[in-house]
């Protein structure tokens, strides 16, 4: 993390300044390149200066996004430094407003910015790709998830580095963590429940981890984002237990969600990320049963040596139950991509009774003739982009405010909103890859016929490029 700026002096130095300030005055802080001086407690330290935290340094935040956007680089590390410091912006704007009325006590700001700080540290390689991709391949039905694995690598970190912190802390440190996990458990208490809300938010999606990584992702990649997540946390107001925005705001919430729609469309769900993602799988799928990589998800004394580097270690081990993996692997540095043929949107009409689509579908869509295709030729992505609620509106799920006088909440009805709005919410997308580049065209022509048979038209936008064809 680089030198740290420590200021270590006496309390008579700051006298008449507010704890928060004096709090600074003896925090380390360093420069980050999205929120500028982050300053660091000295219980945060505690968990940032272990193995088990500096670990994230090793995983980038989108994956093996990098390879298709170079600047994608910035990694799991300087995220969750980035929530942790939102987060404690986040609740000190709240008690600076509101805090006689709400009663939060540095009891509760220590525990959201250390929520803030350790909600990602039980992230797998390649982020969620180990998790949604690698994972369903080699564990039918598990109910593995990061949320789950965070919390234990908190107690894991308590336990191994005997930190000293009260243990009502750690319980409600994790049950904000899990808070928008669907397997998230009953809470220790219903007090202050508005305090859940800011980390991971399960209410209705609005939390300082997407104002991080919207803003994050947005700049390492080069894309422009207007949405600016200070008009939320400047007038943002606790009214019965829940936070609640101010009316006029209802677009900066709207621009958050199609922000981050914008971001699934052309930067995590990007194609080419995609078609390497469905390889890096492939390839840790083909290594699992030599390196029992899921041996490790259950103990977070042997998960924390997990990360991005198992792709170096596969492609210089010199193993041969490894060929297949490392051969992967060569194809992605040489950029023998899996091919993508084509795509569709599934019909709005159709959403309701939409299955994935898989490679067995276009197989038995072939007509005779031709080269004959097999399931292992062929790679199907169901991708699904939606506003964080699926098909419902988002805006829904928020309370309003009028003015700062008002007492009274409410949700802005559908037909109060303007109308360059979407009416649809979510996106069901079809891709389908070739994985030999010679099968192009042959994939591409069963992909149409399958949605002639399913749809009774071609509802892609993109014709197969000829080049591709020409490979044949």
């Amino acid at each position: 993390m680089g030198s740290y700026c420590n200021d270590d002096l006496s309390s008579s130095t700051i006298y008449g300044l507010p704890p928060h300030a004096q709090q600074q005055r003896f925090s380390k802080h360093v420069h980050d390149n999205v929120h500028g001086n982050i300053f660091l407690d000295p219980l945060s330290l505690k968990f940032i200066d272990t193995e088990q935290f500096q670990r994230l340094r090793e995983l980038k935040q989108l994956g093996a996004t990098y390879m298709v956007y170079p600047g994608a680089m910035h990694s799991r590390f300087e995220h969750s430094l980035g929530v942790y410091w939102l987060a404690g912006e986040t609740v000190q704007k709240l008690k600076n407003y509101q805090g006689l009325e709400l009663g939060i006590d540095q009891f509760d700001i220590k525990t959201v910015k250390l929520a803030g700080l350790l909600h990602d540290v039980g992230h797998g390689p390649f982020s969620h790709l180990f998790e949604r991709g690698f994972l369903p391949r080699v564990l039918n039905g598990t109910k593995w998830s990061h949320e789950q694995m965070s919390a234990d690598m908190v107690d894991h970190i308590v336990d191994v580095h005997h930190i000293d912190i009260d243990s009502g802390m750690i319980r409600r440190v994790k049950e904000m963590i899990l808070a928008s996990s669907k397997l998230s458990p009953p809470r220790s208490t219903n007090e202050k429940s508005f305090l859940y809300d800011i980390v991971a938010n399960g209410r209705n999606g609005i939390d300082v981890d997407k104002f991080d990584y919207i803003v994050r992702d947005c700049r390492a990649c080069g894309l422009g984002c207007n949405f600016q997540f200070e008009r939320l946390t400047e007038t943002m107001r606790v009214m019965d237990d829940e936070i609640c925005y101010r009316a006029k705001e209802y677009l900066t919430v709207h621009k958050l969600f199609a922000t981050r729609a914008d971001l699934y469309r052309t930067v995590y769900t990007h194609p080419k990320v995609k078609a390497i993602e469905l390889m890096v799988v492939d390839a840790l799928v083909k290594a699992n049963d030599y390196l029992q990589l899921t041996s490790y998800i259950q103990d977070p004394s042997e998960y924390w040596k997990l990360d991005d580097t198992i792709i170096k270690t596969i492609e210089t081990a010199p193993d041969p139950q490894l060929r297949e993996s490392r051969d992967l692997i060569l194809r992605i540095r040489r950029r023998n991509l899996y091919q993508f043929c084509n795509e569709y949107a599934v019909p709005r009409d159709q959403l309701d009774h939409f299955k994935d689509v898989t490679a067995q579908d276009i197989v038995c869509s072939q007509k005779n003739g031709g080269v004959l295709l097999k399931e292992e030729d062929i790679v199907v992505s169901n991708v699904r982009i939606d506003l964080t609620r699926g098909r419902l509106n988002p805006l829904e799920s928020i309370n309003f405010f009028k003015d700062y006088e008002s007492n009274e909440k409410f949700c802005i009805p559908e037909d109060r909103i303007s109308h360059l709005l979407p009416t649809s919410y979510q996106d069901t997308i079809v891709r389908v890859y070739s994985k030999k580049p010679e099968l192009v065209a042959a994939v591409s022509e069963a992909f149409e016929n399958f949605q002639l048979k399913t749809y009774g038209m071609k509802a892609q936008v993109h014709a197969t490029p000829e080049k591709k064809k020409r490979r044949m």
